[in-house]
């Protein structure tokens, strides 16, 4: 088959099946093309949580799909590639999260959504790269211990400076490839364009953009901003989305090296083996581990309002 003819089979499969189809931002666009819902991850999880459809199917990595699972417990939740997982959310254990609160007990745990649900049922409230500083400006606590991603913590330290932040050493591995010198590089072959970086990043390249959000807001400036010329400093998928929707414009990647391989393991041929039934990974969590985990999850919700 043609890429076309088999997202046409997936198109015709998932209506007939009555499967949702979300695709993180990282995944390809030839993935992209077929899907119901592009985004962050837990703006999918929110979609998979109204979507009409009994099944979903998460292309993306395991703490996403589980997500999934956490905010809609009656649907079918499959995982594209049962080797995708996240580096960063498989960082720190449940237990080693025990001990770090019983050495910190007048702290209040903020997890990033990048983490796995048997580590939410530990934490306090959950925050994504574009919710953490309104959600932690609302926590009436003044003691933050924030995880696992020290970088994303830093910069929204630097955002709310009257909270005190305690951190665990940690973070995405593939925003972690870029550098000062990568910078450097970019601006000097690029001198007109603006620098758009992902919060994960090293807070020395954070400082030297000029705009720092999350993945879908790094989209949404790119494609409003009336400059022609732009530095992508996330993964690198998205160079390649910014390209396909914004012909008048040009987007460079930061590095060549910021790449998730664990995004990459998701193709077209997994997503077709999906929903014809002979692929993917069914996502379960018992009772109890999902309304623990989904504790911080509402948190995030009430105090993002």
């Amino acid at each position: 088959m043609t890429t076309s003819e088999l997202q046409a089979e997936i198109l015709r499969l998932k209506k007939e099946r009555g499967i949702c189809i979300l695709a993180h931002a990282y995944q390809s666009h030839d993935i992209w093309e077929v899907a119901d819902y592009v985004g962050d991850s837990f703006g999918l999880s929110q979609k998979a949580a109204i979507a009409g459809a009994d099944t979903i199917l998460m292309c993306g990595v395991r703490f996403m799909a589980e997500t999934v699972k956490i905010l809609a417990p009656q649907k079918r939740v499959l995982l594209s590639s049962s080797e995708a997982g996240c580096p960063m959310a498989e960082q720190i254990s449940r237990e080693r999260l025990q001990l770090i609160k019983a050495d910190n007990p007048d702290y209040m745990v903020v997890a990033y959504i990048n983490t796995t649900a048997e580590l939410k049922t530990e934490c306090d409230v959950c925050v994504t790269s574009s919710s953490a500083v309104n959600v932690i400006r609302a926590i009436k606590n003044k003691k933050i211990l924030f995880i696992p991603d020290c970088n994303l913590g830093a910069w929204v330290q630097k955002q709310v400076p009257d909270k005190q932040f305690r951190f665990v050493q940690g973070g995405c591995p593939t925003h972690l490839r870029m550098s000062v010198a990568d910078v450097q590089r970019a601006r000097k072959s690029h001198p007109e364009a603006l620098l758009l970086v992902h919060p994960e990043c090293q807070p020395a390249v954070t400082a030297l953009a000029d705009f720092v959000g999350s993945t879908t807001e790094i989209i949404g400036f790119a494609k409003k901003d009336d400059h022609k010329q732009f530095i992508i400093g996330t993964e690198n998928s998205i160079v390649q989305h910014l390209q396909f929707e914004n012909q008048e414009k040009q987007f460079f990647p930061l590095s060549k090296d910021c790449v998730c391989h664990n995004m990459r393991l998701t193709t077209l041929g997994d997503v077709y083996h999906c929903v014809a039934g002979t692929g993917g990974e069914e996502i379960t969590l018992d009772e109890t581990t999902r309304l623990a985990a989904k504790r911080s999850i509402d948190a995030m919700l009430e105090l993002g309002k």
